[in-house]
């Protein structure tokens, strides 16, 4: 008798995703309400955290400099942000990329080239959707402020998205979506997410008083690229070789594994907003 692989359930794993998840909001619950240096405080811990996982990433032997450099150059940008000097915090942005790159070409004898761009990619990747995250946030404390509301629709329309496209594509199967990036995504998981994250861009942006038509446009780009920035560092992983960026969350890998879609979806969202200002006024 041949013994045939047994199939992994529907579903499985959902409970300690979904308890990460949980733990991942009530730590972000006070900071998001208050704003200001609270929450910059805690998206420089987590863009500090998801900084440490790529330098790991993107060398396998990586030095003090290479880890403390880009750390330092985030938390001078968050700092600029916050003081609404974003000038300055642009310059630190670039600068800290340079350094970062320079660091890392001394010691190109035993780094492919490859993996030092990848390096100071990592430094933009990274540091530019946390300095937005804390500027759309701003300094205001409270529900009903723009920062919140903005900031709130975009995690939504991210999490509805992935949500969508779990339950979706563990239901539905079908044809995969990029096998090569992402074995387990499908097309049905893709579509499947998107209406989820329209259906609570409509909700939402009725609530806000923006307008479900409003909400719905702005909920599209944003669920498109947060499923971009997933497969964007699945990619990326597949060229270094890495499995996952880490293990600090139980079912999701590193803390750069669970947020990487929403670091494609926030610089969409405020690249939106820039182009188009009477989506959302404020």
């Amino acid at each position: 008798m041949v013994d045939t692989p047994l199939k992994k359930p529907k579903f499985s794993g959902v409970g300690v995703r979904f308890l990460s998840a949980v733990g991942l909001v009530l730590v972000c619950l006070a900071p998001f309400y208050f704003g200001g240096w609270l929450w910059a405080a805690l998206a420089g811990l987590f863009g500090g955290r998801m900084l440490f996982e790529w330098v790991r990433m993107s060398d396998p032997a990586p030095s003090l400099p290479a880890y403390i450099t880009p750390v330092l150059g985030l938390l001078a940008g968050i700092i600029y942000v916050v003081q609404l000097q974003a000038g300055y915090a642009v310059i630190t942005l670039i600068l800290t990329a340079i350094a970062v790159i320079g660091i890392q070409s001394v010691r190109a004898g035993e780094l492919r080239q490859s993996r030092i761009i990848w390096a100071g990619l990592g430094v933009l990747y990274i540091i530019i959707p946390t300095l937005l995250m804390v500027g759309m946030r701003g300094n205001e404390v409270g529900f009903d402020t723009v920062g919140f509301q903005r900031l709130l629709f975009i995690l939504a329309c991210v999490i509805g998205a992935d949500v969508g496209a779990y339950f979706g594509g563990s239901t539905f199967g079908g044809p995969k979506l990029a096998p090569k990036l992402s074995p387990n995504k499908t097309w049905s998981g893709f579509f499947s997410g998107q209406l989820m994250a329209v259906i609570l861009g409509v909700v939402i942006g009725k609530f806000v008083g923006i307008g479900w038509l409003s909400g719905a446009i702005l909920a599209l780009p944003i669920a498109i690229l947060s499923v971009v920035g997933d497969l964007f560092e699945s990619g990326v992983k597949r060229i270094l070789n890495v499995k996952d960026t880490g293990g600090l969350m139980p079912g999701h890998g590193g803390l750069l594994d669970r947020l990487d879609s929403l670091m494609a979806a926030i610089i969409g969202a405020s690249l939106v907003l820039l182009l188009f200002p009477g989506i959302w006024p404020g």
